[in-house]
């Protein structure tokens, strides 16, 4: 048709605890509260889990933004878990960097099992951010295309 502007809509994927973010995010939808439904939710076991090659990953598979949720520092279910994240993901960020990857396509959130309006926001704002840069194409060349 003429005149049909496809919407640009980003690709989300978000890696989230199951303790807390993922628990948040339960609280979130049944709290009726809406984030966009192009966020991929992701449960892992702890934040501590998710691998960098994970997110370099999803950048390949097509993914415009990753957003890594767990629970706040202090509050971990295993303890220290989230500390080795947020390390694990200081190093991702440099390489990010290197990488000519934009570091505001990948963030790191403390979202505990109480905080479902947190968690909308949080998507909400982030799917917002990402929106605004447009695309991911600097891997795109790296895809798995079928």
């Amino acid at each position: 048709m003429q005149g049909e502007v496809n919407e640009f809509k980003p690709l989300i994927v978000a890696f989230c605890c199951n303790w807390c973010s993922y628990a948040g995010a339960d609280l979130a939808g049944s709290s009726r509260l809406s984030y966009p439904a192009d966020v991929k939710i992701i449960r892992v076991p702890c934040s501590c889990r998710v691998n960098p090659l994970f997110i370099l990953r999803a950048f390949q598979r097509g993914a415009d933004g990753v957003i890594i949720c767990g629970c706040h520092p202090g509050d971990c279910h295993y303890t220290t878990g989230n500390y080795y994240a947020r390390r694990r993901m200081t190093v991702l960020f440099r390489l990010l960097e290197f990488m000519g990857i934009d570091r505001q396509r990948v963030r790191v959130e403390w979202v505990s099992a109480a905080e479902g309006a947190k968690f909308a926001l949080v998507m909400n704002e982030f799917a917002g951010a990402v929106k605004a840069l447009g695309e991911n194409v600097k891997l795109g060349d790296l895809r798995c295309k079928p």
